[in-house]
């Protein structure tokens, strides 16, 4: 089975210009930017046969050429990061059996979350896309809560069926919980791990499918293939000590380093 990861990255972000770029320091005080600490967490997983940077920005190409990364420029019309992955197998030329979209702001992703997704995607052929899941503790639970208080956008949760096929993710913290969790306690609310595995029809499918309304107040891409019919597969992932978190932010890079340096990151 061949898998291929894109990392769709642009520079004109409304909530954070020129995120990509943004310098992340490891726990060694060396610096690196966040699509380079991406890439290299995408050039960890096993099991793929081909690592692209998908962007429409000369300037994020030539940071990506720059520490080896192989790019493909996609059009700036494409409204998200599934549409640029999309585009960009498309301009590969097809034929990869899963596409895994490793979004540019999630550099603490570990390997085995990808492996475990792929895995879990190939063992439901009911399923055309799969996404991560990870169930939070309490210090995680308080962190999105914290954020939604804060008048911040931070992770997104989702909640599923007993079979584990998707039945919704939200920026809101979901599902509502009355009582308190210790920090090292399991709580029931799961935050969704951006990334994304498609089986190619659907992944070639889905830029002409209009914007829905949930995807459209939500701002989740992957809404879209739920508001067509389309099966999302939540895989449960384990963080194994790990801790994770994603750079929605500028106030999200202080948290990222620190996570860094508490797990002696480099």
């Amino acid at each position: 089975m061949s898998v291929l990861i894109v990392i769709p990255a642009r520079f004109a972000s409304s909530r954070y210009p020129g995120k990509p770029l943004v310098g992340l320091t490891g726990a060694s005080g060396q610096t690196q930017s966040l699509i380079e600490r991406s890439w290299r967490a995408a050039s960890a997983v096993g099991g793929v046969d081909r690592v692209v940077v998908a962007t429409d920005d000369d300037r994020i190409r030539e940071a990506a050429e720059g520490f080896g990364a192989e790019v493909v420029m996609t059009s700036e019309s494409c409204r998200n990061g599934t549409e640029r992955c999309a585009e960009a197998h498309a301009a590969l030329g097809g034929g990869f059996d899963i596409v895994v979209n490793l979004q540019g702001d999630a550099p603490l992703t570990p390997h085995w979350f990808v492996e475990d997704l792929v895995a879990g995607l190939s063992a439901a052929p009911e399923a055309e896309i799969a996404t991560p899941v990870l169930r939070c503790d309490g210090e995680m639970l308080n962190g999105l809560l914290a954020d939604r208080r804060q008048g911040r956008v931070g992770g997104t949760t989702a909640v599923f069926a007993t079979d584990h096929s998707a039945m919704y993710f939200s920026k809101e913290v979901i599902p509502f919980t009355a009582r308190s969790y210790a920090d090292d306690e399991p709580s029931p609310v799961f935050h969704h791990v951006g990334v994304y595995a498609y089986r190619p029809d659907a992944l070639a499918a889905y830029p002409a499918w209009p914007t829905g309304p949930l995807e459209e107040l939500e701002g989740l891409e992957q809404l879209r293939f739920m508001e067509n019919g389309r099966k999302v597969l939540c895989v449960e992932v384990s963080a194994r000590g790990r801790q994770f978190w994603e750079l929605n932010n500028p106030e999200d890079v202080p948290k990222l380093e620190a996570m860094m340096k508490a797990m002696n990151l480099d």
